[in-house]
């Protein structure tokens, strides 16, 4: 009977298998989970060739006006991306490392020399940011092993000054004054020779103080250059050493140990001890049935509290004037962040950072818990849709950090530390989804997703200690293709698990939960799947709205375990292949998330949320989309400082932003609308040479970029 229900199905008109009601009945009546799943890929593929055929579009392929082509025959320009680097990129995959011992260099580059990011003499820092004759005295004298003639260092020790951006320090011309002084690779722009009263010329930094106090009045003084969540080399050294304590964890840790053996009497041993007399027993009751009533008050009764319990949350707010930034490791750093923001980015996440260099106090690790000053601004409200209870957005502001661990204990010092060193923190969120093997192998990441008992206590635990700062997590759709799990998970972390259940816990407390369409086994290799992801916002809806009605107190689990969304409800949020403001307010229509969470998308064209602000395509010119790219230089010098090392970071990050941006094609010389992101572009030609070199996928041409006189914005010294 099923197969020939489901033969029928097949036959139906994709439209009619569509929508998540049909969907929802499909799992109540005939269909197993995995007919279900083969009837989302079957009408994945069959929308998908039934719009490529009503447009004359080849699938997979950019539809572009054929005047701008580049006739190639046999060859096909960016036939392979790897988009993985989107996406924990700078965390290995153990599948591509060797075993063992180093492999052995091999190609055309094993004897290139790459060049050094450092001077080729190092000034002491009692010389760097002093005038040449009035230095600070150095500790180590004539032992000190770096140079203390500033003269010497200039001409010998560095390279010449820049000329981007008119040869102006972007620091000094944003702050008034540059902290690196010599050192500065634009110091000439700061700087002077002046006369003293002997008659000597003297060397000397220049302060512009109308500029500071600017500077100041942004929050972009001279001490923090507006980053903030920067913690101390003291608080580093005493996470190193263990001296800083977690008194939260400790008292839940140690709460959970003493309750673990008495909640699994209660509900295992007692249970399989006492059904052959439950048994007995209700053969002498004449049916009577009393559900294990009494039973489950005395275990409630006998459940004792845990130490600690999350004081009342800070209410946050995801609605449809809020399109996120992903977790974006590498690509997700700060100055990009800032970029989205001046964009109409209205949340950001950090990128994904693991526990356990966070809790041992790694430098790297906790230089990603830094953001902007314009990242703690609020994010629009227009308190439209579903209003929260208790909501200031005034105080609320939009930046978050991801983390990744594999055990509670790890998860909830990692968000201890957290919550007392980042006090600019809007969310904590519990990455699930990430799918590289150096990560899952651990047991975190997306390896979480089949472990939800242990995953539901890792966010109970970042609950019980993260004070007032909810907690949220990222999920895919599962592991496999064929086995997704992400509904069960869903409806675990909102209804709690059997634990809860029988103890009256109620849900995990998650604020939001974010669900990536696709499985870990799929990567980017197919199309994010927003049927499945319109299946779990439905649970989400049911759940908020039997959460309005529960008016039985002795089952309505504690307030302060309640999740932070709008009115004690979880606030839900897709992600996958949102390119657009057409599919931006379509999955919010069609799938009924909250907000939108954007990834590649973001990075192909950083101006999508400007377009989803003003619901309209944004043809983009050339000079537009550079000068995007000298702002990200700017952003990038003042957040890695100016000298030889931050010029060759901000780089490094330009480079990789490239990668990705090169991929956009202008909307002008589309032939169809909408454009997908999964579509691969043909060998194409701009609507002028600039045009054509943003759009390459040659390194060459990115050179040129940096190099070429097309117009001020160019960035000729970072070559």
């Amino acid at each position: 009977m099923a197969d020939q229900h489901s033969a029928t199905l097949e036959q139906a008109p994709a439209d009619s298998l569509g929508s998540p009601a049909s969907l929802k009945r499909h799992h109540d009546g005939v269909l197993r989970p995995d007919e279900v799943e083969q009837l989302h890929a079957k009408r994945l593929r069959a929308d998908e060739e039934h719009e490529a055929k009503s447009q004359g579009r080849r699938k997979g392929v950019v539809p572009i006006k054929p005047e701008f082509l580049i006739p190639q025959p046999g060859r096909s320009r960016s036939a392979v991306v790897d988009d993985d680097e989107a996406e924990a990129a700078r965390h290995a995959d153990a599948r591509d490392r060797p075993s063992g011992r180093k492999a052995k260099q091999k190609g055309q580059n094993v004897g290139r020399d790459f060049g050094s990011s450092r001077d080729a003499l190092q000034l002491c820092s009692t010389r760097a940011t002093y005038p040449e004759f009035s230095p600070a005295e150095c500790p180590f004298g004539d032992g000190c092993i770096f140079k203390h003639d500033v003269r010497e260092y200039l001409s010998k020790g560095k390279r010449q000054d820049l000329n981007t951006f008119g040869g102006v320090c972007p620091v000094w011309d944003a702050r008034g004054v540059c902290s690196l002084g010599w050192k500065c690779r634009f110091a000439g722009s700061h700087s002077r020779e002046r006369d003293t009263e002997d008659g000597r010329k003297e060397l000397v930094l220049v302060e512009d103080e109308e500029r500071k106090a600017k500077a100041e009045d942004r929050g972009e003084g001279d001490e923090g250059g507006g980053v903030l969540n920067a913690i101390s080399t003291e608080q580093k050294s005493a996470l190193m050493r263990k001296k800083m304590g977690t008194p939260k964890t400790d008292r839940y840790v140690g709460w959970l140990e003493q309750n673990a053996a008495e909640l699994d009497q209660q509900l295992h041993k007692g249970d399989r001890q006492g059904k052959k007399q439950a048994v007995d027993e209700s053969a002498t009751r004449n049916g009577e049935d009393l559900d294990g009533k009494e039973s489950k008050e005395d275990n409630r009764a006998q459940y004792s509290e845990p130490p600690f319990l999350p004081s009342e949350k800070r209410r946050i707010y995801f609605g449809q004037e809020t399109p996120v930034l992903a977790p974006l490791t590498t690509q997700g750093n700060l100055p990009f962040r800032r970029l989205c923001v001046s964009l109409g980015a209205q949340l950001t996440y950090s990128e994904m950072a693991m526990g356990m260099p966070l809790i041992q106090g790694n430098k790297s690790e906790w230089a990603l818990m830094k953001c902007h000053v314009s990242e703690t601004s609020p994010p629009s409200f227009k308190g439209a849709g579903n209003v929260v209870a208790n909501y200031e957005n005034s105080s609320d502001f939009k930046f978050g950090a991801q983390i990744s661990a594999n055990k509670p204990w790890l998860a909830m010092k990692t968000t201890e530390y957290l919550t007392n060193l980042c006090p600019y923190l809007r969310v904590i969120d519990l990455n699930c989804g990430c799918p590289i093997d150096m990560v899952y192998r651990t047991g975190a990441g997306s390896a979480l997703l089949e472990n939800q008992a242990k995953l539901e206590k890792i966010l109970r635990g970042m609950n019980a200690v993260s004070g007032e700062v909810p907690i949220t997590t990222k999920i895919r759709m599962g592991t496999k293709n064929d086995r997704p799990n992400a509904l069960k998970l869903t409806e675990r972390l909102v209804f709690g698990g059997r634990e809860a259940k029988e103890t009256g816990g109620g849900s995990a407390g998650v604020a939001a939960i974010t669900l990536h369409g696709r499985s870990r086994q799929q990567r980017y290799t197919k199309s994010a799947d927003w049927t499945y992801i319109a299946e779990c916002a439905a649970l989400i809806e049911r759940f908020n709205e039997s959460n309005d009605i529960v008016t039985d107190t002795a089952k309505e689990p504690d307030l302060r375990t309640k999740p932070a969304g709008k009115d004690g409800r979880v606030y839900f949020l897709g992600n996958g292949d949102c390119y657009s403001h057409i599919d931006y307010y379509e999955h919010l229509r069609d799938a009924k998330v909250d907000s939108v969470m954007l990834a590649r998308g973001a990075l192909v064209k950083p101006w999508i949320f400007e377009e989803i602000e003003k619901n309209q395509y944004l043809d983009k010119s050339a000079s537009e989309r550079l000068e995007y790219i000298e702002r990200f230089a700017r952003f990038g010098l003042e957040a890695w400082g100016s000298d030889e090392i931050g010029v060759g970071t901000t780089r490094k990050f330009l480079l990789e932003w490239m990668s990705f941006a090169h991929r956009y094609v202008p909307l002008g010389i589309l032939e169809h609308l909408p454009p997908s992101l999964q579509d691969r572009p043909p060998a194409w030609r701009g609507r002028n040479d600039l045009e054509t070199l943003l759009g390459s996928d040659n390194y060459k041409d990115w050179i040129k970029i940096r190099s070429a006189g097309y117009s001020r914005f160019l960035l000729r010294g970072l070559g």
